[in-house]
């Protein structure tokens, strides 16, 4: 509760100096991620401790932060050395524990680079930094941990990760689901089609795959396997459909809030540029499915299990509402999003009060306030973990000059040619994206290849908006695919027969960044809708027959034709 009351005061409080707001940003994640996520005792003590002692150093920042922004980055006496060492592991033992050693590992490599990075021989090497000034700014200035990646976390993402797990808590779970098998559960294939739309509805809340996966399969598979679906396509099509949310407006995760202060353009022109991507991304996994349907003779929900339109009238209200709230704020009323996002908020909080028979309960309120609260403030310090440590990596990247250097590679290997360079951008983005969380690979990816992109002719949107969907690619991509081992474990199924089928369904992951390079106005629907809706048409038109010829087609020589004309259509 302390957590969400600080990041909706936020809001409200007028201009807060970034050395207070960001230092107590990660004070209400420490608890959440070095105590309460504790497995044993020693872990618990040891976390105890570090977070008394991290909470005291982010304090000492916050009260002495009009002092500090006078030394400009540099520290003073060997007690700040020893808090800033002191901090940086801090911020290490959050990641590392909040989502694992690969993102910590990074950022301890670029820590060591930072310090000794001018013994590296060749083009590699750094002149060096002197250690004050180098631990100084990324602990006590705007250089570092906290940057403006962490400025985005405090002041955006908390905000709309709050209106999520408010949502999550109430009836607009079931709203999104009884929406779904409305409006696709007598369709053929009728199953994995609710289980798309529900899951590109939670999706845009949620912004997790894993999450996504987890909260909606738990109904759309067993329904599938009820069916006799294939257990393979069951699990793919829940992934596939669940890795989606990341890239579905009006949320999009936190990556749409960093791609904000990244690239200067407004929210609402990221979700103008984001949205008929999206729907092509849902529309390729529906072309997949009907494919699928011919093969393996999928069957419709049965209309038993259908909700009437009263009951969808009803539920559908519960994500409606609020979601009417924001973007009436957003769009009409031109106030900031996450302006617009504290009203939705208040109004998904009164509408927890209700259930989808619109009954009142008071037990029930409380525990779903309960609920909101505690899956808030995990999910805030989990995101806060990840992105000042993600911090650590950019800062010794603009320290070091690390960045330009890797940009530089890039143009040369690529010969200075586009084509090349997005493809060896798309290899970084898979594999940094394998252990490491989306909105982590697409920072670090789109600080050292964006440059890379933009020199070579892209639009800072169309690069930024390229790296995002590649590193969304490890959620279905062997060797690691975090949506698919879920749901490959949900439905008892080898994770590898899933893995296979969930690339044949989510092909528009591969096909759709490519798609905005080779026809830009894909994303320009806020400033020539015509042209996009041309545009959308074309690749939609390409992505149907590559589909098809993927999925469906079984002579190899047609299945050519089906793959060589839908490429052309797509890119020419």
């Amino acid at each position: 509760m302390f957590s969400i009351a600080f990041h909706i005061s936020l809001i409200f409080s007028g201009l807060v100096p970034n050395l207070v707001s960001r230092p107590l940003h990660m004070v209400f994640a420490l608890p959440w991620i070095l105590v309460f996520t504790s497995k044993t005792i020693s872990e618990r003590a040891l976390g105890i401790f570090h977070c008394f002692v991290s909470t005291w150093l982010c304090l000492w920042i916050v009260f002495n932060e009009e002092k500090l922004g006078e030394q400009y980055g540099s520290l003073e006496d060997g007690f700040q050395v020893v808090a800033s060492v002191i901090l940086l592991i801090s911020v290490i033992e959050m990641a590392r524990r909040a989502i694992g050693w690969p993102l910590p590992l990074v950022a301890l490599i670029a820590l060591l680079y930072g310090i000794f990075g001018q013994h590296v021989p060749g083009e590699f090497g750094h002149p060096g930094t002197p250690i004050n000034s180098f631990l100084g700014t990324l602990t006590i200035a705007e250089g570092g941990i906290w940057g403006k990646l962490t400025g985005v976390s405090v002041n955006i993402v908390a905000i709309f990760v709050i209106l999520g797990a408010v949502l999550n808590a109430g009836e607009a779970g079931q709203g999104f689901m009884n929406v779904a098998k409305a409006a696709a559960g007598r369709l053929k294939g009728g199953a994995a089609k609710v289980a798309v739309l529900s899951s590109a509805l939670f999706g845009s809340i949620s912004g997790s795959a894993s999450a996504n996966v987890a909260s909606t399969g738990a109904i759309t598979l067993p329904a599938m396997i009820k069916l006799k679906y294939p257990r393979s396509f069951a699990g793919a099509v829940e992934a596939v459909a669940s890795s989606g949310g990341q890239i579905m407006p009006p949320l999009m995760g936190a990556g749409a809030f960093v791609m904000v202060e990244l690239t200067g353009v407004s929210y609402i022109g990221i979700m103008q540029a984001a949205f008929l991507p999206a729907m092509l991304y849902f529309f390729a996994v529906w072309v997949g499915i009907n494919a699928f349907s011919s093969r393996y003779r999928l069957e419709r929900v049965p209309e038993s299990q259908q909700p009437s339109m009263k009951t969808v009238g009803i539920t559908a209200s519960f994500f409606l509402v609020p979601f009417f709230i924001l973007l009436w704020g957003m769009l009409i009323m031109e106030v900031t999003p996450q302006y617009s996002a504290c009203f939705a908020i208040l109004a998904g909080i009164i509408l927890l009060i209700l259930d989808s028979r619109l009954t009142f309960d008071w037990r029930r309120t409380i525990l779903r306030v309960e609920k909101a609260s505690v899956t808030a403030g995990k999910q805030i310090a989990t995101i806060a973990s990840i992105i000042l440590c993600a911090s650590i990596i950019i800062g010794v990247l603009g320290i070091t000059g690390l960045g330009v250097k890797i940009t530089s590679v890039i143009v040369s290997a690529s010969g200075g040619v586009l084509w090349p360079a997005l493809f060896l951008t798309a290899m970084a983005c898979l594999i940094l994206g394998m252990e490491v969380p989306t909105t982590a690979a697409y920072v670090i990816c789109v600080s050292v290849a964006g440059p890379a992109l933009m020199e070579l002719g892209l639009e800072p949107l169309q690069a930024h908006l390229f790296v995002f969907w590649f590193a969304l690619l490890s959620t279905i991509t062997p060797p690691v695919c975090g949506a698919v081992f879920i749901a490959a474990g949900m439905v008892d199924e080898d994770w590898l027969k899933v893995a296979l089928n969930s690339m044949a369904l989510g092909i528009g992951l591969y096909l759709i960044p490519l798609g905005m390079i080779a026809n830009p106005s894909l994303i320009e629907l806020g400033h020539q809708p015509f042209l996009s809706i041309i545009a959308m048409t074309k690749v939609a038109a390409g992505l149907i027959l590559v589909s098809y010829g993927i999925i469906k087609v079984a002579s190899f020589y047609l299945r050519l034709i089906f793959l060589t004309v839908g490429v052309f259509v797509l890119f020419i």
